[in-house]
């Protein structure tokens, strides 16, 4: 399948993109034109796209869309409206519009009922947004909602569910696995699913 992978050069990004390409896909990276693309494998198609400003046709010929991106820690709260929210929605109407039939959302623990009073209340609240507008949607939809990520490549062992411990750690590399997972799955479709990895040294 064609998969366009939105937040490819990211930690998380990179990952899956290689995961993809190793199950036998055809990952397209959609990058910035500031993007350092140094990371992604030589063979897979780069599509120049902002998702501040995203292209019309930016999803065109792609099955699946997996939007990985974030603004990223220390973003100012307008750029998260921008990426996390408004650049989210986009995506997803431009998916619609595209005759993609499936999008996987890489979303956050606490999503589903954002903390006004956190310390993510206002990151969390764009989550929230993206969210609602893909399940909203006419298309096949998946969402992850991991705990807090490291870095690691992950294990055998993970939680999904209503037992994941919010205070846990969810691996990168697991939560690459299962972004492959559910853009490949019809088992996945229809599923807002909290993550954990259980061994993720």
């Amino acid at each position: 399948m064609q998969i366009l992978v939105a937040g490819s050069t990211g930690n998380t990004g990179l990952r899956l993109v290689r995961e993809l390409k190793s199950r036998g896909h055809d990952p397209i990276a959609l990058v910035r034109s500031s993007s350092d693309t140094t990371g992604l494998p030589d063979e897979v198609e780069q599509r120049e796209g902002d998702l501040t400003d995203l292209a019309s046709d930016v999803t065109a010929g792609c099955e699946v869309v997996v939007f990985a991106a974030g603004a990223g820690g220390g973003s100012s709260d307008e750029m998260t409206d921008k990426v996390d929210r408004d650049g989210a929605k986009r995506l997803i109407d431009l998916s619609v519009a595209g005759d993609v039939r499936r999008f996987v959302m890489l979303s956050s623990i606490g999503a589903g009922d954002p903390d006004p009073q956190g310390d993510l209340a206002h990151y969390l609240k764009a989550k929230h947004a993206a969210d609602e507008h893909l399940k909203a949607s006419d298309l096949e939809f998946s969402i992850l909602r991991p705990v807090a990520l490291t870095d690691a490549d992950g294990g055998s062992n993970i939680r999904l569910g209503d037992n994941v411990d919010p205070a846990g750690e969810a691996a990168r590399g697991d939560v690459a696995r299962l972004l492959a997972d559910a853009a490949e799955s019809p088992a996945w479709v229809g599923k807002v699913l909290r993550m954990e990895s259980v061994d993720h040294e």
